[in-house]
């Protein structure tokens, strides 16, 4: 399977990034990017983006990068560290494989405001392979 048939296929069949707004704008060999622009649906409380909606493109943007290589995953353990936030524009989560094994992918994640590229949080994703497509 193409590159391209992975991206199409997760985008199709990801109903909760879809859900959440979250579109996967580039995928790559053991790189993904994923961005979200703020809407009154994905803040929190004080009108800042709401720190699911961080961790759930965080997930989706360090998935997609696992399953370039056109195996499926599914997430394992994660670690999120939140540093910073915005009340406005576009967040963009770049995901990229830092080990892959057998049956495990580690993937990093940055996700960053997009309009000063003031990193808002990152993570660490390790997923389980579950089998080919």
């Amino acid at each position: 399977m193409t590159l391209e048939e992975i991206k199409n296929k997760r985008l199709s069949l990801n109903r909760f990034t879809i859900y959440n707004f979250i579109d996967l704008s580039i995928l790559e060999k053991d790189r993904a990017e994923c961005r979200l622009t703020l809407r009154p649906e994905s803040t929190n409380p004080l009108g800042m983006l709401h720190g699911g909606a961080l961790y759930t493109m965080a997930d989706s943007t360090a998935g997609s990068a696992a399953h370039s290589d056109g195996r499926i995953y599914v997430t394992q353990n994660s670690c999120m560290n939140y540093l910073s936030n915005i009340k406005e524009g576009t967040a963009v989560a770049v995901g990229t494989v830092v080990h892959r094994g057998k049956t495990t992918c580690l993937v990093n994640v940055d996700i960053t405001a997009e309009a000063t590229g003031k990193l808002l949080a990152t993570g660490s994703f390790t997923f389980f392979c579950i089998g080919s497509e």
